[in-house]
Formats: C-alpha cells, structure tokens, sequence
C-alpha cells in the first residue's frame, strides 16, 4: 500500500483506545491521523489528556502524543479529517446508538468496540475467522442510513472469544448444550490495579449484564444472513456464570459441551490445530498464524503466561478430556485487551479493507 488510510480513535482516551493508539503504532496499513474524546479532553494534546491516565505499560507512541484531541460530538469536523474510524466512547446506549450513526451518515465507516449496536438487525458483529460472511448484510444498513460509504461494524464481547471459536472449530459435530463460566480480568472493567485495589485479593462473583452477553452473542456470530438482517442461531444451549478475578489481562473460561455428533478427541484436536479462517487466508497483517493453540500440559493455559500468544491475537485451550454428565469439557483463554477488544477490532477493519468495504475518501 503506497498511502496509508486515516484513522480516527472516537474515545481514544480511555484503556481501549490507549490499545488502539498502541497497536496502529507502525501499522502497515492504516495511521491515526486524528482522535477525539468528551469536550474535557478536547482542545489538549493527547498526551496532556491522558497525564497520569495512561494504563498500558508501553509508552505513548510518539506519533500521537502532539495530535489535539477533538471533540468526538463534533462528528462532521471529525469525519472530515479521516477514512475511517474506530469507536470506544464511555456514554450511554442510546447516545452511543446516535453518535456511531451520525458518523457512518457522514460516508465515515465506523468499526466499534461498543456493545450498542450488537443487537441492531443490519449491524455485523463480527469475529473475522468465524463470520467474516456477516458483512455482506453492510449493503442493506447503508441503504437505511443513506450512505454509499458508511457503515457500522462491531466486535462481540471480550470474554466469549475464549471459548467460541473453540466451539465454532466443532460446529459439524453439533454442539447441543455448552456451560461456560468466564473468570475475567480487571482490564475488562477498564481499570488496572492502582484505579482498583478492591479488586486484589478479591474475586466478585458478578459482572452486569455480562452473562446474558456470552450466552446469546455466540447465537448470533453463529446466525445467518437473511433479507438484509442477521438471524441468530437457535443452537446450542448456552449458559455461564462470569466471575471478576484479580488479572491485569486476559478471560479464562472452564467449558462443558455435548454433541449431536460426539467427536473423538483425536477429532477435536485435529480441527482445533487445523482451524483457519479468513483473516489466515488473507494474510492480514493483525490475523494470528496459528488461530488456536491447544497445550498438551495438564496446568495449562494459564493466564499470566498464554494471554500473549500470537501478539495477544490467538486462542489457547488446554484440559480437554471427557466428563461425566457432559460428552467433554476444556478450559480456553484470550487476551481480552488484544483479541477481544482494540485488537479484535483492527482485524475488522483490515478484513473490511482487504474486501474494499473501506477505502481512502
């Protein structure tokens, strides 16, 4: 690519979109050209706006520290400034709903990390290797929105990456009932230990609204593309429990599942090893080689030593073995920072560059 697209980070001062300016530091594709943020921060370089915020244990790029932040309600003034941007704003659904719109009317396409728009019919909710087919449903949004350019795309929730595309690699076996209990970090809170010393020493045995998430959103990355909608898929029967632990980073999830079909467990470790999808087809710069890696150890994955795996970008699973009232059970884990948020989201948008739903203006 001889010109790099302008990216624009709306929300580029909270803990997501500090991931967002650390993983477009040196992007071979796309270079944030311009951020914004609430009227508080705008008007101040980022790095004034993030003094003393900034979560990440890597420096600010310095690219970015002298850009003036904007305000992100300016949305014409924004868009104009960009070709494409990813969201991350801390407001409520209905606003977040108004704003994301606003900008894809502008022709801007907008590759969220917000859970507004997950539910909204012509909206894809994608993770690139398992439903990269749900974009073909952007030509019905843009026609409701009236743009021949804009659009929104989401990312699901961070913790259902750890254990979804392990289910997904065995969907030919029919997966009937899946119990699933997430342990997840405190980053996922956007917070680290200094914002949130309640948290060490401490698990809380409850999170708001995140089970109701992780048992419907995987029927939805497994739905299908009809007259212009996503329908979500009716299968399997999904349950969890999400639990707060004391981790910086990552979503470990113990999973039980039976099958229609029960594979062997030579079957199950040949599709998790052989598993690619579009993002490995493609060779996009953000996709992981190897998608999910399965360890042979008995105390593996563990979540201060796996997150990192592939640049934070792959699946780990570990414990696969038959149980008594379910045909299997395994434990799974994903950087919920990385692959199920910012970094999720860059994967995204190169899939929708590569297949030129995103281009220069």
């Amino acid at each position: 690519m001889s010109q790099k697209l302008r990216v624009g980070i709306v929300g580029g001062t909270g803990m997501v979109g500090q991931r967002f300016m650390q993983l477009l530091d040196g992007h071979p594709w796309f270079e944030v050209t311009t951020i914004a943020a609430s009227s508080n921060s705008a008007g101040k370089t980022y790095e004034e706006s993030v003094q003393g915020r900034w979560k990440l244990a890597t420096p600010i790029p310095d690219q970015v520290k002298g850009i003036v932040v904007q305000d992100a309600s300016q949305v014409e003034q924004v868009a104009a400034e960009v070709d494409f941007v990813f969201c991350a704003v801390d407001m409520k659904k209905n606003e977040i709903q108004a704003l994301e719109e606003a900008y894809a009317k502008t022709g801007t396409p907008v590759i969220s990390n917000n859970s507004a728009h997950r539910w909204t019919p012509d909206v894809p909710m994608v993770i690139p290797e398992i439903n990269p087919g749900h974009i073909d449903v952007i030509a019905a949004q843009r026609k409701r929105l009236g743009t021949a350019t804009g659009f929104i795309a989401v990312k699901p929730n961070c913790s259902i990456q750890s254990y979804v595309p392990a289910l997904h690699a065995l969907l030919d076996f029919k997966p009937t009932n899946v119990v699933a209990s997430t342990y997840q970090a405190i980053s996922g809170a956007g917070k680290n230990f200094t914002d949130w010393p309640d948290m060490l020493d401490n698990v809380i045995p409850y999170i708001g609204g995140e089970e109701e998430k992780s048992e419907q959103e995987p029927l939805r990355i497994w739905g299908s593309v009809v007259n212009g909608e996503i329908v979500k898929a009716q299968s399997p029967l999904i349950t969890t429990q999400c639990i707060r632990v004391p981790v910086t980073d990552g979503h470990l999830a113990t999973v039980f599942a039976s099958f229609e079909n029960k594979p062997s467990k030579e079957e199950i470790l040949e599709r998790w090893q052989q598993f690619k999808g579009r993002p490995q087809e493609l060779e996009l710069p953000s996709a992981p080689k190897q998608f999910i890696t399965y360890f042979e150890e008995e105390n593996r994955p563990q979540t201060k030593l796996d997150r990192d795996i592939e640049r934070g970008m792959g699946v780990s699973v570990g414990r696969l073995r038959e149980d008594s009232l379910y045909d299997y059970k395994f434990v799974g884990l994903s950087h919920n920072t990385l692959r199920g948020a910012a970094g999720g989201a860059v994967l995204i948008a190169e899939l929708l560059k590569a297949e030129g739903y995103i281009q220069a203006k």
